[in-house]
């Protein structure tokens, strides 16, 4: 077995044609013949390069609009016989099949079409690519022989090896692509049996589901390999979705490698800065925020975050919803923080940034998943995602007094800030200037008691008229009695206790106005 294969004849057939014309010129220039399908072909001709139909080649013509044009004898034989095999070689020359020595494919791009809004299940189905994947699995479980290419970004480096060898690819490029191809045919076969398994029964209807999958299909390519995980004893990496977006896409535009922690990090003061329409920032530390605010530009909201809890603050993760300009990025460089993620960023801001050579600043596309994965012994555990959010008509007063329209509103900032808070969670508030403030926060407690009382305890801001957030029910009254004693005058939980009844005498006897939620936001992990 030759390490180096010299390509003499190249099929091409693709749904992207990004570059494809120059590497085809590359392979012509070479002397490699070129067999092409369709609008590939075209694309090709128009270049000015000499392509061999697949139809010449086969003497069978394309039909079934276009279902059938590859899947021939004349194709996967010349792709798939050994050429060192005596027996392979004879059977070929016998039935005058060439042999082909590189296949370049990339699909049909089914997952695009199949998440359109309103897509019918015949366009779907018109979608799944046959020959494609056909060709791509024949060519690399022959990879001794062939090379086989899926995708652009190969291109390059491809061309430099080709020039470097004469025309020439190694079996380490070989093996490379091969195990390339696979994995592109596995994750497409996974992506049309999860969208086929959630389609409806009945013809014609929109594919829309809201059921969990009856088989958990999880492909993701390795993005980079970390340094190490939570801890400097365990490996770690990072997987993508393909999406583009969200945290694990993030563009880094300055600053240190990321390590597994900032990834969890961040993404979790994303999703709490997510749910704000109005400007707002969240400084978070091992995932829980010690501090949030909203303003109406960057800096207010960044200020407000900060003063919450400014030791804590201290090596923590900031998430922002908005531009950041010169201005908020001045005073995020005053102190040391490991990360910022925002969705963009002036070149006063960078500039500002940029002085803090390690801090970690990343541009983010906005994304959250609609699913959770939980990897547990044995097993997965799949949720939707907790994108619940209660409006204020949706809310029942509890108590005799009502909350005024300045609790109410901190209230329901409080809320969404509890909602990111790991259980047992309590979680003090307040308005500053018409904008919600964090003042204190019990987070991931045993009891709820501990968390009311250890959410006052970090309290850096007067607690004294704060509203109190929590994340379930008070199963009893104690834990709504020392919220009252640290200063609170509203809470908001979602009620639902067997002792609701003493929880809300209680709160009438302090004083306290309280509404119920209907809905619980346990934040287990």
């Amino acid at each position: 077995m030759s390490d180096q294969k010299v390509v003499r004849r190249a099929l091409l057939s693709v749904t992207d044609k990004t570059g494809l014309v120059e590497f085809a010129k590359t392979l012509a220039g070479f002397g490699v013949e070129l067999v092409s399908t369709g609008g590939t072909s075209k694309a090709l001709r128009d270049a000015g390069l000499t392509v061999l139909d697949v139809a010449e080649l086969t003497g069978f013509p394309e039909m079934l609009d276009g279902r059938v044009k590859t899947l021939h004898p004349v194709v996967h034989g010349g792709i798939l016989h050994r050429r060192g095999d005596p027996a392979h070689v004879r059977a070929v020359e016998e039935h005058g099949i060439g042999a082909i020595d590189m296949v370049v494919v990339n699909l049909y791009a089914f997952e695009k079409t199949a998440s359109r809004e309103g897509v019918k299940f015949e366009e779907i189905i018109e979608n799944i690519d046959i020959g494609g994947p056909s060709m791509l699995r024949s060519a690399a479980k022959n990879f001794e022989d062939v090379a086989v290419v899926t995708s652009v970004q190969d291109y390059a480096s491809l061309t430099e090896e080709l020039k470097a060898n004469e025309g020439k690819l190694s079996y380490k490029t070989r093996w490379q692509l091969a195990r390339k191809a696979f994995a592109t045919t596995a994750a497409y076969d996974a992506a049309i049996a999860t969208t086929l398994e959630a389609m409806p029964d009945t013809p014609g209807e929109s594919a829309k589901t809201t059921e969990l999958p009856a088989t958990l299909r999880v492909i993701a390519p390795r993005k980079a390999s970390l340094r190490y995980g939570e801890n400097p004893h365990q490996s770690a990496a990072l997987y993508v979705d393909g999406s583009g977006l969200g945290i694990a896409d993030a563009e880094q535009l300055q600053g240190k490698e990321l390590s597994y922690n900032n990834l969890v990090d961040l993404d979790a003061c994303w999703a709490l800065v997510s749910e704000f329409d109005a400007c707002a920032v969240a400084i978070i530390k091992h995932t829980n925020p010690c501090g949030v605010g909203q303003g109406t530009t960057v800096e207010e909201a960044y200020l407000r975050a900060l003063a919450a809890d400014p030791v804590s603050a201290f090596g923590g993760v900031i998430g922002i919803n908005r531009t950041v300009d010169g201005a908020a990025a001045a005073e995020i460089a005053k102190l040391f923080v490991e990360a910022v993620v925002a969705p963009e960023f002036t070149p006063e801001a960078l500039a500002a940034l940029g002085t803090k050579k390690n801090l970690r600043v990343l541009r983010i596309q906005p994304a959250r998943p609609s699913r959770m994965i939980k990897q547990i012994s044995g097993g997965y555990l799949v949720q939707d995602e907790d994108s619940a959010m209660v409006q204020p008509d949706q809310l029942t007063v509890a108590t005799t007094r009502k909350p005024t329209e300045e609790e109410l509103k901190a209230l329901l900032f409080s809320w969404r800030v509890c909602k990111h808070v790991k259980s047992n969670a309590i979680v003090y508030a307040r308005l500053d200037g018409g904008f919600g403030q964090t003042v204190g926060v019990g987070a991931g407690q045993m009891s709820r008691v501990d968390a009311a009382r250890f959410g006052a305890m970090k309290a850096a801001l007067p607690l004294q008229g704060t509203v109190a957030a929590s994340d379930a029910f008070f199963p009893f009254p104690d834990g709504l009695e020392l919220i009252a004693e640290s200063g609170a005058t509203a809470v908001i939980q979602p009620g639902g206790s067997v002792r609701d009844p003493e929880v809300i005498a209680a709160a009438d006897r302090l004083g306290l106005a309280m509404v119920l939620t209907g809905m619980r936001h346990f934040r287990h992990g």
